[in-house]
């Protein structure tokens, strides 16, 4: 069967404020000094699959940045456009009728596009692993990641007994606390859940159907439209009208026969300011420091500058971010809540910040 690539790049990284904003989330921007993120996850898919049969679901707002940035690697008619963000259900339902309807279906390989992937050949060999299961059984398919520290930032996936590579999937559980996250480690029976997925159009589509029928209802509605004039503004009257819900909850807690393929690529989620060391190496200090900076007497801390000069003195375990029109100041603890800053914002009309 033909595979295609799908990212999901709709998220605004608000973690990463002020750097990611509204029109440059965190996916489009280049925070390793190598490559923007959704480009690197675009060249990690064409390890399995063709350039040409690569999609990209994102926001509308950041269409345009999108097409720039990925221009020469992906068809410009490939970028799905949301007029409104409605979760990881409806983004995928979306991406599975436009492949099943304009091009007659296949295998679909969804990844996010901001996640940080070291070994990116290993990477393949899983996927591989998976869109062979996918085909064979008509399972929907989840890739797993051999935890290397009882993280609480990160759901989990309990596997049972098999002879083959694709285990069967127990239950999903939610980020767990420190004790429970240690046992999780210790069992050898659970992985990290990366938010990857690997299904035949077809079968997510009949999923759709059964278990999210207003959704899939919805889109099939769009995509009558598909290939006409009106296909656009049916797009931008009906998608805001469809439930927000994840495939997670909606449909893979919800479904039997789940496979998880089980790998260990070197795979961080690169969630907030705090984890740059994962991009980055640290200096004697334990330091990241990115743009034109100076520290004196600085530890453990993390200052990155967009242009003007950042110096420090007598500090540790901070983050400091300087961008044209703003600047950000918080204890590497607090990295997590940054998105608090980004709410404040919002509560106050500062739309120039957002």
């Amino acid at each position: 069967m033909k595979i295609y690539g799908v990212i999901m790049a709709g998220g605004g990284g608000t973690r990463f404020w002020p750097l990611s904003r509204k029109q440059t989330p965190k996916q489009l921007l280049n925070l390793s000094g190598k490559e923007i993120m959704v480009n690197e996850a675009i060249d990690r898919l064409a390890r399995v699959c063709s350039y040409e049969d690569i999609f990209v679901v994102t926001n509308k707002t950041q269409t345009e940045k999108m097409s720039c940035v990925t221009e020469g690697r992906i068809r410009k008619n490939h970028i799905l456009a949301e007029p409104a963000a409605r979760n990881t259900a409806a983004c995928l339902c979306y991406a599975a009728m436009e492949i099943e309807k304009k091009y007659g279906g296949g295998i679909m390989v969804v990844t996010p596009s901001d996640a940080f992937i070291k070994n990116n050949e290993e990477f393949a060999e899983v996927l591989k692993t998976a869109i062979e299961t996918a085909e064979k059984t008509d399972s929907l398919v989840t890739v797993g990641v051999t935890p290397t520290f009882p993280a609480t930032g990160y759901g989990y996936i309990k596997f049972g007994n098999s002879d083959t590579k694709a285990k069967p999937v127990i239950k999903f559980v939610e980020k767990p606390d420190l004790k429970t996250a240690e046992e999780y480690l210790k069992s050898g029976d659970y992985v990290w859940n990366s938010g990857m997925f690997i299904w035949k159009t077809s079968v997510i589509l009949r999923k759709f159907k059964e278990l999210l029928p207003d959704i899939y209802e919805r889109i099939e509605n769009i995509s009558k439209s598909f290939g006409s004039e009106n296909e656009k503004n049916t797009i931008e009257e009906i998608y805001p009208s469809i439930r927000s819900i994840s495939v997670d909850y909606g449909i893979m807690e919800k479904s039997d026969n789940i496979k998880v393929v089980q790998g260990e690529f070197g795979w961080n989620d690169v969630g907030s300011w705090d984890m740059m060391n994962v991009l980055h190496s640290e200096d004697k200090d334990g330091n990241i420091k990115i743009g034109k900076t100076v520290c004196i007497e600085t530890t453990n801390s993390t200052v990155f500058s967009s242009g003007k000069l950042v110096a420090t003195v007598g500090i540790d375990n901070l983050v400091i971010v300087e961008t044209p029109d703003a600047v950000l100041v918080c204890p590497k603890e607090k990295a997590q809540d940054v998105k608090k800053i980004v709410d404040a914002l919002k509560e106050k009309n500062e739309e120039e910040l957002l």
